[in-house]
């Protein structure tokens, strides 16, 4: 199985520059594209100051091209997509293929003072949690928006579904790579599952004297819980390749699920 993880800052209003990149995809055996957060869309501290009709329609446009570009390639393609509904704003996770596209709502958003889509969005928040899942050739894919790694009780979600890879777009600055290293690698071990992070690039200055820096660093974590394939800063691309029975012997190896089952607590 083939992924690429496409390292982008926000596009512009033409879509040349993912119609170059989906053809490489093709070229090169992808079977799966994804983009990171706010690649789509413009970031979230311009979004903002948006009018909802531009952001509908920027969109509406986007959506447009990948339902086309998902069909026109061949391909199954993972971003992260604000959806205007009824002059409602929410925050979603997009999956386009030749059978159509579906959106799942982010479950957790981020809400610091500085950044606080929380407040912004639309988003419901209950008490069932439904991370997007979906199967592709004899793999399970679980896939959720950055912000969502830190919380357990999607990892649980991702446990009883049996996931074995999970497909996490970010927009992730102010140098806080280290920790989500750190992050990914322990969620990929006791897992036993592949992470395949995708950070966007790019810059954001607020005018009150602080640069937002989105640093990229795109990579993929081994079901043993090792960084591999790292991209840099820069916009970039790459194919990597999922082994199905490097899954399957790190949890046999390593037996933290059959623990889980032998307590029925997944």
């Amino acid at each position: 199985m083939k992924i690429a993880a496409l390292q982008l800052s926000t596009l512009p209003l033409s879509n040349s520059k993912l119609d170059d990149y989906f053809s490489k995809c093709y070229n090169e055996g992808a079977d799966i594209a994804i983009l990171g957060e706010y690649v789509l869309n413009s970031f979230f501290k311009e979004l903002v100051k948006m009018p909802k009709y531009m952001i509908k329609e920027q969109s509406k446009h986007k959506i447009e091209a990948l339902e086309q570009f998902a069909i026109n390639y061949n391909l199954i393609i993972i971003a992260p997509i604000i959806i205007v509904d009824e002059d409602k704003i929410y925050k979603c996770l997009g999956k386009f293929s030749h059978e159509g596209s579906e959106f799942v709502n982010q479950e957790f958003l981020i809400d610091f003072d500085h950044w606080n889509e929380d407040s912004y969005f639309d988003n419901i928040a209950n008490n069932s949690i439904k991370p997007m899942i979906f199967s592709h050739k004899g793999f399970t894919f679980g896939a959720i928006c950055g912000f969502e790694m830190h919380f357990d009780p999607i990892w649980l979600e991702f446990s009883r579904a049996n996931v074995d890879i999970v497909l996490l777009p970010s927009v992730s600055t102010f140098g806080s790579n280290q920790r989500w290293n750190e992050v990914l690698k322990t969620r990929a071990f006791l897992n036993n599952i592949y992470i395949l992070r995708v950070n966007r690039v790019g810059k954001y200055d607020d005018n009150e004297g602080s640069l937002w820096k989105f640093y990229g660093n795109t990579y993929i974590v081994n079901p043993d819980g090792q960084i591999e394939s790292t991209l840099g800063e820069k916009e970039d691309f790459m194919v990597i390749n999922i082994d199905k029975k490097e899954i399957d012997d790190a949890k046999e190896n390593w037996g933290f699920g059959k623990q889980l089952q032998k307590r029925k607590l997944i």
